[in-house]
């Protein structure tokens, strides 16, 4: 039987005043659970009109807000009110005739409540459910990627000693620091969607706020570590860089203990001020300013930093006394910096500032972009400071070269200092900006 226009209004809305609005996890949503019920639903009538093909009676129905089963003429179902109402009651149906006869008590009054709002699911919200399953699907691959090219990276610039110094350490943190945001963002994922048992749908365990915690620390801590590589890639063409231990010790407190410090205060503010849910939720926007604020610093003074360093570039490109050998390391150098981009953030700027007021469609580009870069962005930074890196390939050939030497003799052999000598590495991006300091 065919639900009447006013009766779908009616049920709609009971649906408007049931359920307070609270932040829950998926499982536990009643949007969300209400699509669980209607799809469970669907495939009873499914398996109940084979099996009841040639019978009479009522058919089995979804009304929109219970499922009801294949009943003989004459008989009475009593259903309770749906779960995601989360209100007790129950509403009987009669099976006549001419089909199932209108609940009753009506819906409003057996299951009725005024404790808040829950806006019934839509065909917005189903195309919605599927565009974030894309997206996780998409931005779960590229921080895949990101941790197994970062992983080998660190393990080529822990091998090879001649590549141990300040540049390569800072290097390294930096790849720990995607490793981190990208493991922290798994375990995060997992904790804010797990099954229903785990939640019991109102009570959040502390481990499930913990994985947030963690993966804020992760995400801020690649920006500290992002600020870093751009206050050192400055320094080395506008500064004079000074007992580089002292320096390493300070890049290290920075990169990581302000980073703690600010979870830490946001973590206290969540406790005292926004204990809900999972701590995802941002009704207090103060709160939530505590991580953005640093963040927006950190983009912010990269995106100095590397617009500084393209200007010393093009300045000392212009230079009157440019002969051509120069012209060419400079442009060289130039197509390097400029592929440090993602390095810098500088990405990140474009959205940091994205307005809060667009449609939807906007909104779902915009984010799927911002991910996508997000999720790459280690695997690209590991391919510049590593797998294209001048030095970590002549490290890479010489022991390629060493080891096909030893096959041949099968023998160890003494290693030989001749055209594989250190003075022969390649020129890296990074080294060609120490030299622009010194182009008069």
């Amino acid at each position: 039987m065919k639900l009447s226009k006013f009766h779908r209004a009616a049920i709609a809305a009971l649906l408007t005043f049931c359920t307070p609005v609270k932040s829950i996890p998926l499982e536990c949503d009643p949007e969300y659970m209400w699509l669980q019920e209607e799809e469970k639903c669907n495939n009873i009538i499914h398996q109940e009109n084979i099996t009841h093909t040639n019978s009479t009676g009522c058919s089995a129905l979804w009304d929109d807000v219970n499922c009801w089963p294949h009943a003989k003429i004459g008989d009475v179902i009593s259903q309770k009110c749906p779960t995601f109402l989360r209100v007790k009651g129950s509403i009987r149906r009669n099976c006549t005739e001419n089909g199932w006869s209108d609940p009753f008590p009506p819906y409003m009054l057996a299951c009725g409540s005024e404790n808040g709002i829950v806006h019934p699911p839509s065909e917005m919200m189903l195309v919605s459910h599927e565009y974030f399953i894309w997206v996780k699907i998409m931005y779960s691959l590229g921080y895949s990627i990101s941790v197994i090219s970062l992983t080998i990276a660190i393990m080529l610039l822990c091998v090879f000693r001649k590549l141990h110094c300040t540049r390569n350490f800072i290097h390294m943190q930096l790849f720990l620091s995607f490793i981190l945001r990208a493991v922290f963002i798994f375990i995060r994922d997992a904790a804010l969607h797990k099954s229903q048992d785990y939640y019991h749908c109102e009570s959040h365990p502390v481990g499930c706020k913990v994985a947030l915690i963690f993966s804020n620390f992760g995400i801020l801590a690649n920006y500290s570590w992002l600020l870093v590589e751009g206050h050192y890639l400055h320094s080395l063409i506008h500064l004079s860089l000074h007992s580089p231990r002292k320096r390493r010790q300070w890049y290290i407190s920075f990169g990581w203990g302000t980073p703690m410090f600010i979870v830490i205060m946001w973590s206290v503010a969540k406790y005292l001020e926004e204990d809900e849910g999972c701590w995802e939720t941002r009704s207090r926007g103060w709160i939530w300013w505590i991580l953005r604020v640093p963040v927006i610093l950190s983009i912010t003074v990269n995106l100095l930093f590397f617009l500084r360093i393209i200007q010393t570039i093009v300045s000392k490109m212009r230079a009157p006394d440019m002969i051509g050998n120069e012209f060419k390391q400079h442009k060289k150098l130039a197509k390097s910096t400029l592929l440090l981009v993602s390095l810098f953030g500088v990405q990140y700027a474009l959205f940091t500032f994205f307005p809060d007021g667009v449609d939807i469609l906007t909104f779902q580009i915009w984010n799927a972009i911002e991910l996508a870069l997000a999720s790459t962005q280690g695997f690209i930074v590991a391919l510049l400071y590593c797998f294209l890196n001048g030095e970590v390939q002549h490290e890479i050939t010489r022991r390629r070269r060493r080891w096909r030497l030893k096959q041949r003799v099968h023998g160890d052999i003494r290693p030989h200092h001749g055209s594989l000598s250190q003075s022969g590495l390649p020129l890296t991006q990074i080294s060609l900006l120490a030299r622009v300091n010194n182009i008069s």
